[in-house]
């Protein structure tokens, strides 16, 4: 009972502490304290004690992911530094004028996620663009961390075909493709995208409405007049991040963001090579922010190691994994909170997969259908706020706060998804 109260009240605490701002270098680890202390983990040796536990999940995200953020943050702020993005950004709002700003950066977002690269990637490259046309749109800035995750994280990143991880982890036990269960996800990411764009319009003019406007700050990146290129050169890294990133995933894995990445910015720095306003700031920047950001993230990842070696936590992974009724409902329940417990998408099917697809599988459910309900139900609750998504793009990239700029990006990025959820579960059901 205690061990159970430990975890919960953990997770409850990191999630109460992130949302009041402090920093995760201490709230994370003594979250973590708090769940092994309660789980009676041995604190400084032993065969799996808390710090060797916490440092292995810290350091080894940071192995894994160390270069994509670098890289991913040089090409963010080599955009901002050029004027590619400001550039890029008046054209879109002088063609198809301030109203579609938003849609601008969510369809950017979408087109980058299901071309392969990865959603942390995203936020970094698309965000220049996103600040400048909410700038020139002059709509509150706390709503680009909702319109760069709905773009990335929503009826992209779980559907029919993408390439994203969490539609490929089911593969491996279920024995399907990337394309399973292909005319419901269609359904459901049609609606996302639609129903999930007018709530977020919604939001952002009720709060236009409200008073609510554009406010710069001093860190903004301030480009000259003079010095903005032609359109052209900041769409030309993109596509070049995009083109390199799906022509080389089969070969290398996620490894071929480093390769996409690096091609991106040397081509800003080959194509912008007279535009750089100040290249050593933007370098000090890009790599200051990409340490922050892989920093923050790593140390949430840290308590989910040591949340994940808990007793605790494989009794609730049981407990969520034989639930009765309905195996589509019970697969998606299951996958949600185990996601939600470890604030990761890909987290959770790892987990929760090995346990419940044999299981189901036995029980006569269409695999298409188990991989499809799986894969949505991972994007729902695992965007609460100690995930590692929301903390680098909310706090890192963004520099907003979780009191200002979550509500609007759970509502995007956990309601949505949740609405989309029971629409496929009802279609995979009836029909």
């Amino acid at each position: 009972m205690l061990s159970m109260l430990g975890l919960v009240g953990g997770l409850v605490l990191l999630i109460v502490l992130t949302m009041r701002g402090m920093n995760l270098f201490i709230s994370a680890p003594l979250c973590a304290l708090l769940v092994a202390i309660s789980n009676q983990m041995a604190l400084l040796t032993g065969d799996e004690y808390f710090v060797a536990t916490y440092m292995s999940g810290f350091t080894g995200f940071i192995a894994s992911w160390f270069f994509m953020f670098l890289l991913g943050s040089l090409f963010g702020k080599f955009m901002e530094d050029t004027g590619a993005a400001d550039s890029v950004a008046r054209w879109i709002v002088d063609r198809l004028g301030m109203k579609k700003a938003v849609f601008a950066v969510v369809a950017a977002c979408a087109i980058l996620t299901y071309g392969g690269v990865n959603l942390f990637v995203v936020a970094f490259s698309v965000y220049p663009m996103a600040l400048s046309l909410f700038k020139d749109a002059n709509l509150p800035r706390r709503f680009i961390p909702a319109a760069l995750a709905f773009g990335s994280v929503t009826f992209t990143m779980t559907s029919a075909g993408s390439p994203e991880i969490q539609n490929w982890i089911p593969i491996k036990y279920l024995g399907t493709s990337p394309y399973a269960g292909w005319e419901v996800s269609l359904v459901v990411a049609v609606f996302m995208a639609l129903f999930g764009y007018w709530w977020l319009k919604r939001m952002i003019t009720k709060a236009v409405a409200n008073g609510e406007t554009f406010v710069g700050r001093d860190d903004d990146p301030h480009i000259p007049e003079r010095d903005y290129p032609h359109p052209i050169t900041g769409l030309i890294p993109l596509l070049v991040v995009l083109a390199i990133s799906f022509g080389f995933h089969d070969m290398f894995g996620h490894n071929a963001l480093i390769l996409a990445l690096g091609g991106g910015v040397l081509s800003i720095m080959i194509i912008n090579a007279t535009h750089f306003h100040n290249i050593n700031h933007a370098v000090s920047e890009g790599t200051t922010g990409a340490l922050i950001a892989i920093g923050n993230t790593a140390a949430v990842v840290g308590f989910g190691a040591v949340a994940k070696s808990t007793d605790a936590f494989q009794l609730a992974v049981e407990v969520m994994t034989q639930i009765p009724g309905n195996e589509l409902i019970g697969a998606a329940v299951a996958v949600s909170v185990i996601a939600g417990l470890t604030g990761s998408a890909s987290g959770g099917q790892a987990i929760a997969l090995p346990l419940i697809a044999p299981h189901y599988i036995d029980q006569g459910v269409e695999p298409e259908e188990l991989h499809r309900v799986v894969a949505i139900s991972s994007g729902a609750l695992d965007t609460l706020p100690h995930n590692g998504y929301v903390v680098t793009t909310i706090r890192a990239i963004c520099k907003e706060t979780h009191a200002s700029a979550y509500w609007s990006m759970f509502a995007m990025t956990g309601v949505v998804p949740l609405i989309g959820l029971a629409i496929a579960i009802g279609l995979f059901i009836l029909f």
